[in-house]
């Protein structure tokens, strides 16, 4: 069968879509019908080229939702008729070879889950059932956004009620963080961002302060807020070094420092290391440690129940054909969360 995709051909140039062939199903394979994909700050960062990437040209995306449609010999989590979210982190079942998909005969790279499609090709172990009645530009935000944020809160930083956290970079995670902040009775939550219009929405799900780093010194104005101490846990989701030694120079000793967003291959930082003999922590996150079949099923519970803000992140959405559009409105910072329409 043929779908339509977007294809990254080059660094620093405009997606292509174009329709390739779906490949048949192997051992472990999963066909979507994908109704809507997020976009996350990994896929601009694929597209600039922050880091090396060996395996252009290659189809993107790693957050979705949609309807399976088949599946490969030894699937057993999911059917046929089943809504699923796509997620990059491997949950349970089978990690499978990655698919071959073919643009006018010529093969496009992809890994164990790519969204930015009609149709995709996944791994059943990137792959989630989350049962009928929810939408799926909502459920699409579960398989990065949501899970990363709530992830680093719960299971990097361990945050209790009662400790303070800054959230530098009120993006597609860093709002969850702040939203995950706020589920567990932290106080103050200090979000940091360059944007006014994203310190605005981060207040609206929970933050308690904003700081604008292009108005003021951001380690001066949070040792201000938290009467010279520090904050229990700083997380970093930008990933630049200015950020990252910020976010680590306003951690109190006892606290913990997360790095969530992805460094330039050539960027390194430099800090005091003093602080580390007196309990100070750096971690390292990966998609928050999430696991997916346990962690999913409880945000579809806790969203059902009122308690999680999803179509409140969405502040744009697109068609597939018009996914560069995207890319720009989330390349000025007018966006908050932008969804692909795959209709």
């Amino acid at each position: 069968m043929k779908t339509v995709a977007a294809i990254l051909v080059a660094p620093n140039t405009k997606l292509e879509v174009d329709e390739i062939d779906v490949p048949d199903l192997d051992v472990g394979q999963v066909l979507v019908k994908v109704g809507h994909s997020g976009i996350c700050g990994k896929q601009v960062d694929e597209i600039i080229g922050k880091r090396p990437d060996p395996y252009l040209p290659h189809l993107l995306g790693h957050e979705a939702a949609g309807m399976v449609e088949g599946v490969g010999p030894g699937v057993r989590k999911v059917k046929p008729g089943d809504a699923v979210c796509l997620h990059w982190v491997k949950g349970t079942g089978i990690d499978s070879a990655t698919p071959r998909f073919l643009r006018n005969g010529r093969p496009i790279n992809a890994g164990q889950v790519t969204t930015f499609s009609r149709h995709t090709v996944v791994s059943e172990n990137r792959v989630t059932p989350i049962g009928a009645g929810i939408a799926t530009d909502v459920a699409a935000l579960l398989g990065c956004a949501l899970t990363t944020g709530m992830g680093i809160v719960t299971n990097n930083a361990r945050l209790k009620p009662g400790q303070s956290i800054a959230v530098f970079g009120v993006g597609g995670v860093g709002i969850n963080v702040v939203q995950g902040a706020r589920l567990v009775n932290a106080h103050p939550i200090i979000a940091v961002d360059v944007d006014d219009r994203k310190l605005r929405r981060a207040e609206q799900f929970g933050a308690t302060s904003a700081v604008n780093l292009l108005n003021e010194d951001p380690v001066s104005r949070l040792r201000e807020l938290t009467q010279n101490k520090g904050v229990d846990v700083a997380v970093d989701t930008v990933g630049a070094s200015s950020v990252r030694t910020s976010a680590y120079d306003v951690t109190a000793d006892g606290g913990i420092t997360v790095f969530a967003g992805v460094p330039r291959a050539d960027e390194r930082i430099t800090i005091d290391s003093f602080p580390l003999h007196f309990g100070r922590t750096i971690v390292g996150s990966h998609g928050g440690d999430t696991k997916p079949d346990i962690d999913i099923p409880r945000y579809v519970a806790l969203y059902r129940l009122g308690k999680l803000k999803l179509e409140e992140q969405i502040t744009h959405t697109f068609p597939l054909l018009k996914i560069n559009e995207a890319f720009a409105a989330m390349l000025d910072g007018s966006a908050g969360r932008i969804v692909l329409d795959m209709g």
